[in-house]
């Protein structure tokens, strides 16, 4: 009983958030149990709505399991894990995520094979989430059940293979290949709250304590990002050195000593802004609507019909003749290639200004990535208002008073803008270079928040 004390209350006083963290390294078993009900939850919205029929015209969010399901899991579900994210780092995963739960629980009777090379790639996680991102898109799985449970259902299919063949007690999908894990990660950077460690304090400690079992395979010791921790709590109290603790959001982008992953830089650029910018807003873009028409009309007169033709499988293009929504061949191509050049062209563009930045101050630590890091404040606000577009969508079809929305919406992009302004002007500050190439390099910095910035006020505000 000793060696547990000392494992779970350190020497020193701790503060009420320090005791936060200690209650969810010492209370596995609540946990354990609120996990297995969010499986049993996220079960009934993702498998019961796809064997539901369409919603007649009268029906509401509180008479009808399919409108329910889907409001609660993408216009309340998601919004709220992305929120909770940026504010508390990645306490979804370590503590709610039900994939990350079963892959772990699974993997204690697999196989436990060690993990293969090619299974180590720091780019799964962009590859996994711009796959998933437009395939979703294809489908549509934010509006139709059957979909939201192809997408979903397949990859907590994968999560679990995965956690049969590799690793014990371990979360090996949710480390190397699960989809959002690239965006947790960055969004996780300008949490206020995080997992600190005291390498000075863990070195000299010298009482028992009790071994951390760390399900996504953090080296605790040398623990310095919050991108990568879990947030969990069985490491809070390890060696009197971890500690569930308040920070500046802006602390981890600006330390010269934490590194800024290209992995991280990529996903941020040509995926959180790139990708999935794109995603949210094909459907209401004049471009993607005049480029059809210009592409149909040309296909008529030529008599080339094929690519018109809409009998297409509903799990390769959406396909609902009962809903009237049907997409054709051409309508597929389009949505591909304008998700993948869009997301290719924004994030290149958003490259230019942060390379440009790096290489007027030409100083070591000030490198492309760290001030595409920068970026995460506008991030989070950008998916934040993409995932709520579906949540503002029904709350008009319920109508719901929405005279606060433009003002939400503006303020969100604001507060964006100005924390990634704010962060990168405190990077520049930091460099070893003259005036005249930090001012340039200040006002080059302006340029990639203000294009995300103009993106969403087109799509709210003027198409």
């Amino acid at each position: 009983m000793a060696e547990q004390v000392l494992t779970f209350y350190p020497q020193k006083p701790a503060s009420r958030l320090e005791q936060v963290g200690l209650w969810l390294r010492r209370y596995r078993g609540p946990i354990v149990a609120v996990q297995w009900l969010i499986v049993v939850f996220y079960s009934v919205l993702v498998v019961i709505p796809a064997f539901l029929p369409l919603p007649p015209d009268q029906a509401h969010l509180w008479d009808n399991l399919r409108l329910f399901a889907q409001f609660c899991f993408w216009g309340l579900w998601w919004p709220g894990v992305m929120i909770a994210t940026v504010t508390l780092g990645r306490v979804w995963c370590g503590v709610f995520c039900p994939e990350g739960f079963i892959s772990e629980r699974v993997s204690r009777y697999g196989r436990g094979k060690a993990l293969p090379r090619w299974l180590k790639w720091s780019g799964w996680p962009f590859v996994a989430f711009v796959c998933t991102t437009v395939y979703g898109q294809l489908v549509s799985v934010y509006e139709y059940p059957q979909a939201a449970l192809l997408v979903l259902g397949g990859s907590t299919v994968a999560a679990v293979v995965i956690g049969l063949l590799y690793g014990r007690e371990k979360r090996i999908w949710c480390r190397y290949l699960c989809p959002a894990s690239g965006v947790f990660a960055v969004l996780a950077k300008i949490a206020p709250m995080h997992y600190k460690v005291d390498r000075a304090a863990w070195d000299r400690y010298e009482g028992e304590f009790e071994p951390v079992n760390c399900a996504p395979l953090v080296d605790v010791r040398r623990m310095t990002s919050a991108g990568e921790c879990h947030a969990c709590g069985r490491c809070a109290g390890q060696r009197d050195a971890v500690s569930l603790s308040w920070r500046s959001p802006f602390s981890e982008v600006l330390d010269p000593h934490n590194e800024a992953k290209t992995a991280d830089a990529i996903t941020l650029l040509f995926g959180v802004l790139g990708v999935a910018t794109a995603a949210f807003q094909w459907t209401v873009s004049p471009w993607f609507l005049h480029i059809k028409i210009a592409l149909a009309e040309w296909l008529v007169e030529h008599d080339h019909f094929t690519l018109l033709s809409d009998d297409v499988p509903w799990w390769l293009l959406t396909h609902y003749p009962e809903a009237n929504d049907l997409f054709t061949w051409l309508d597929g191509g389009l949505i591909l290639a304008y998700l993948l050049l869009g997301g290719a062209l924004i994030g290149s563009l958003l490259l230019i200004g942060t390379a440009s930045a790096s290489r007027l101050l030409r100083t070591p630590q000030l490198t492309w990535q760290r001030f595409s890091i920068a970026l995460a404040p506008m991030a989070a606000a950008s998916v934040i208002l993409g995932l709520t577009m579906l949540t503002v969508t029904h709350l008009k079809a319920e109508h719901f008073w929405l005279g606060w929305l433009p003002y939400f919406r503006i303020t969100l992009l604001a507060l964006g803008w100005l924390g990634s302004v704010s962060l990168a002007l405190l990077l520049v500050a930091r460099a070893t270079a003259g005036w005249g190439r930090k001012l340039s390099a200040g006002v080059v910095t302006l340029w990639p928040p203000s294009l995300i910035c103009a993106i969403w006020i087109l799509v709210f505000f003027v198409w």
